[in-house]
This record gives C-alpha cells, sequence and structure tokens, in this order.
C-alpha cells in the first residue's frame, strides 16, 4: 500500500518500484488522501484553460485514473479536501475544513478501513518533513504512524465500524529525491557534456540546510523507468512533457541510477540493511 496526498504523487515518488511489483504479481493499492483540488496548474500549456480551472477536481480524477491504469495498481480516494500549498510572508491561515486541519486520530480512521480492509505487508508514505514541507504530505505522515499501528488497534477502532483488526508488517518512508542521487545524476550529464536540471536543487540543498536522511533500501527498477515517466506524463495539469522532469536521459538514469529508495520507519519482522526489496525478511518467514 503506498499512501499519498495528491494525485501525481504516486506517480512522481515510488512509481517505478510499484510498476515493479506489480509484474511479479504483487497486489499494489494507492491510496489517495485528498483530490489534488487546490494544486495548481503547473504545465504552462494547460494554464488559463477555463474549463480546467472550473472543473480541477474531475479533471484530477481523471488524470488519476489514467495513471493507475498505466502503473497496473488499483487506487482508493481517502476523499478529504486538499490544503493547498500556503504561501508568503507569515504564511496565511490554512483553509477551513482541509485535511491538514482534521483531527489526526479520527482522519487516520478512514486509513485503518482502508488498511484492515486491502491487508497489505508493506506500507510506503512520507517522513515527518513530508518529504517537501507541504502541509497535506506532513498530514499524510501523520495518519500513516497512526493507523499503521491503530489498524491493528480494536479498542481505538472497534470492528464493528473499521473492519477486522490487521497488523501491517513494515512501513518505509519514500526518500526518492534523496542527495547522492541527485548528485550522481547531476555529475553523470555534466561528465557528457549535458545541462544538468539539479544544480539548482543542491544549491537549495544546501542553502536550507536540508538533513540528509539513511537511505535503508535500493529497490532496481530501472527497467520500469519509462512506465514511471508515463504516469507521471499522464497528470497532463501538474506535468510539463518538456519540463526539468525529463531532462535526463532515461538510458543515462538506468546507467547511473537504476534504483528507487525507501527509509525503513517501521518494521516487525527480521531484516538485514541494506536492503533491496520492500518485501525482505517477508518473503522469508512466509
Amino acid at each position: 500500500m503506498a499512501v499519498h496526498a495528491h494525485p501525481d504523487d504516486e506517480s512522481s515518488k515510488g512509481a517505478a518500484t510499484m510498476a515493479k511489483y506489480v509484474s511479479e504479481g504483487v497486489d499494489v493499492l494507492v491510496v489517495t488522501c485528498t483530490g489534488g483540488e487546490r494544486g495548481s496548474i503547473l504545465n504552462p500549456k494547460l494554464q488559463g484553460d477555463k474549463y480546467i480551472e472550473e472543473h480541477i477536481h474531475e479533471v484530477r480524477k481523471k488524470e488519476m485514473d489514467e495513471a493507475r491504469e498505466i502503473l497496473g495498481v488499483k487506487q482508493e480516494w481517502l476523499g478529504f479536501v486538499d490544503s493547498g500549498l500556503p504561501e508568503g510572508d507569515p504564511l496565511p491561515p490554512l483553509p477551513e475544513g482541509c485535511f491538514a486541519l482534521e483531527d489526526v486520530d479520527k482522519a487516520a480512521g478512514e486509513l485503518v478501513k482502508q488498511i484492515r480492509s486491502f491487508r497489505p505487508q508493506v506500507i510506503t508514505t512520507y517522513d515527518e518533513n513530508g518529504g517537501y514541507p507541504h502541509p497535506d504530505h506532513i498530514m499524510t505522515h501523520k495518519i500513516s504512524m497512526v493507523a499503521f499501528e491503530g489498524a491493528a488497534d480494536t479498542e481505538k477502532y472497534p470492528e464493528a465500524e473499521y473492519g477486522p483488526a490487521y497488523q501491517p508488517r513494515k512501513l518505509y518512508y519514500n526518500q526518492g529525491f534523496n542527495r547522492p542521487r541527485t548528485e550522481a545524476l547531476h555529475q553523470a550529464m555534466l561528465d557528457r557534456g549535458l545541462e544538468s536540471p539539479y544544480g539548482d536543487w543542491l544549491k537549495r540543498w544546501d542553502e536550507f540546510g536540508m538533513k540528509q536522511r539513511t537511505l535503508t533500501t535500493h529497490v532496481p527498477c530501472g527497467d520500469f523507468y519509462e512506465i514511471r515517466d508515463k504516469a507521471l506524463i499522464a497528470h497532463a495539469t501538474q506535468i510539463d512533457p518538456d519540463g526539468g522532469w525529463f531532462r535526463v536521459p532515461l538510458e543515462l538514469q538506468k546507467e547511473v541510477w537504476p534504483t528507487e529508495e525507501y527509509e525503513l520507519a517501521k518494521s516487525l519482522v527480521d531484516t538485514s540493511l541494506p536492503e533491496d526489496d520492500l518485501f525482505a525478511g517477508i518473503r522469508d518467514n512466509a
């Protein structure tokens, strides 16, 4: 189970991993917490389109449907309202009724229902910083942590309302946007005389003093990068197919960095680090 904040997050974070596991017969469910209603239209080719602006919820749902089919996964909506990304100094208050202002335990209960129904062995989500500090990403982290434990807690989440108790075995944080990967691809582009899209990224890493995360798990999935990119492009309002996401040639990516990275946050099975499989310790003890 991959828990994400908005439609498009599933295609930009761990998509090749999911496609790999689907190809192996693993049942994969994406849980999307919000509809992405307040997301800006980031593709310049679609900016100013009145229909999209007035029907953004429907448009993003259709984009999610297409990406889901490309990845071969199942997908469920939790139904919360996008909080938007506040900007300004000072930051404006979050909009009333948005996901980030929901009661954490109550919101986690909706995820508990999905966990108890799907019964995943492994869950992926975001770290305490949300991967980046979007309020919905941080809230996704919070409810994922509560639900991981709460799915087995029948006192907090009674079976009559939330379904039969179940305990997932492992929980990971997505860490695909990590510094070692970025530096490796940046240098590979420069070595080949190509313009790198990562120069400014690396400067911001230094400027903001971003914490280096522990990468415990490198999943080999380079053969599924094409599927990842196709799913990402399906989110047309969010992704410019001619933009920075796609400036590093696929063959270079496969050669230099053919894995997606994760940080093991919780495990109820014995496993040895580093791993190359989210199911390490689970397959062994099946």
